[in-house]
């Protein structure tokens, strides 16, 4: 996904849910958060994204210009509606949102380690080749990516083992153990 792309996407969830805020938690949020992203975390085709005022207006989003509507056959990339419960963030992550204007709309993203937390929270495959990646790069640091999944609801995952799942990664990045 290129930038251009992701504000073609906000341009086209505005006019469709008549909203000029919106919240991005997925992996292409990046795009927002860096100026010249790894080219490794840009091959999602998808901005995962909610309206910040009216999260329920997302299934309009996802409706019109979600996967498999006329706008993804057309574009290849499209928006994915989601809600504030669809990424695992740290309790207070919005007092680290990044907010950045693509013309008249506002778009509010979890800082980089934020994102990442998410992530690993989520530990898929795909998690975390975008994990190592961000290691690798050293666009995230280690302890302050553990010390955010420590703020992660206890209650909802098992802090220990999404730990162990992040210093897997971070030790693969560092190609400990590699061949």
């Amino acid at each position: 996904m290129q930038r251009s792309e992701l504000a073609h996407v906000l341009r086209a969830s505005s006019a469709i849910a008549n909203e000029t805020s919106f919240v991005l938690v997925g992996s292409q949020a990046i795009l927002l958060l860096l100026d010249d992203p790894p080219a490794l975390l840009l091959r999602s085709t998808e901005i995962d994204l909610y309206p910040a005022l009216h999260p329920e207006k997302s299934d309009l989003i996802d409706g019109a210009i979600g996967a498999l509507s006329t706008f993804h056959d057309t574009f290849g990339y499209h928006a994915d509606g989601v809600g504030p419960e669809s990424a695992s963030l740290p309790k207070d992550w919005m007092d680290r949102a990044v907010l950045t204007y693509v013309g008249e709309v506002t778009a509010i993203c979890p800082d980089i380690h934020d994102l990442a937390t998410s992530k690993c929270a989520a530990g898929r495959p795909k998690d975390a080749d975008y994990v190592r990646t961000l290691l690798q790069h050293q666009l995230v640091k280690l302890d302050v990516l553990v010390a955010r999944i420590g703020l992660l609801d206890a209650a909802k995952h098992d802090l220990a083992h999404i730990i162990q799942w992040t210093q897997r990664r971070a030790q693969e990045a560092a190609g400990v153990g590699q061949p």
